[in-house]
């Protein structure tokens, strides 16, 4: 609902005071409310995994039509976090501790295999990229299901990796809503999709808006990380660097015959 173009039932229309945005965001939140006094109506809510969140960023050029991604880089189209990073809330009672904030590497792709988990379904024999975090869920900090994160975007362009909170960004052509007017009202303001971004390494830990290339004085975190990336288009390619993967399925395609 929050994604272009808006839409709110009149309930809501122009009941937040900050326009259309501001309307939608109050019907979403009503929504959510609807479904979980349906779970407790039907004795439910004590025992149902809710899992509210988001697919990418704001799309910056939609103006007041957007929303906002905070103090992060950038927004929806892009691999820096600004289009990568997502509002998640989790609800279980009994299950997961309230009133928590968790600060681990998480994935949308973590989703299938800890549901699964959850609900004692078997995952299929063919590798996934999900990683199980139910154990994590419940509130064991202890663990870190997952250290690394690779971001491809376009068809196969790994434009950058992360390991813990270091994150290496490769030379790439990329959007950018960076000295960009944004519009209004549903208009889009204008951007570019081929803006040259350097090579350049981040601290997330100290720098989450990534605005302070530090791979000068972190030589040996690039080193690491480039590994990491190398063995990635080993595996799956990179269309930055023409190199087609050696695991790589056709598109559509579950097995090769």
């Amino acid at each position: 609902m929050p994604h272009v173009p808006l839409g709110v039932s009149d309930k809501f229309k122009g009941k937040s005071g900050v326009g259309m945005y501001g309307d939608v965001m109050m019907e979403v939140d009503w929504s959510v409310g609807q479904v979980l006094k349906a779970l407790k109506d039907n004795g439910l809510d004590r025992n149902t995994l809710v899992i509210f969140t988001s697919d990418n960023g704001p799309w910056l050029n939609y103006g007041n039509h957007a929303g906002s991604a905070g103090a992060f880089r950038e927004g929806k189209g892009t691999s820096f976090e600004g289009g990568q990073r997502e509002p998640c809330i989790i609800r279980w009672p009994g299950q997961v501790p309230a009133g928590r904030v968790c600060n681990k590497l998480l994935s949308n792709m973590d989703l299938l295999p800890t549901i699964a988990k959850v609900c004692g379904a078997r995952l299929p024999k063919n590798r996934i990229d999900g990683i199980d975090w139910t154990e994590l869920l419940k509130g064991n900090e202890s663990i870190t299901p997952r250290k690394t994160f690779y971001y491809y975007y376009r068809k196969n362009s790994l434009e950058g990796v992360r390991r813990d909170h270091w994150k290496l960004v490769f030379n790439h052509p990329g959007r950018t809503y960076a000295g960009y007017l944004p519009g209004d009202d549903g208009w889009p303001g204008p951007n570019t999709e081929d803006f040259a971004f350097p090579k350049a390494l981040y601290d997330l830990r100290r720098d989450p808006g990534e605005r302070y290339d530090v791979k000068e004085k972190y030589p040996e975190i690039v080193a690491e990380l480039e590994k990491l990336a190398e063995e990635a288009r080993q595996d799956l390619g990179d269309d930055l660097q023409n190199k087609p993967g050696t695991n790589l399925r056709k598109s559509g395609m579950h097995t090769e015959k």
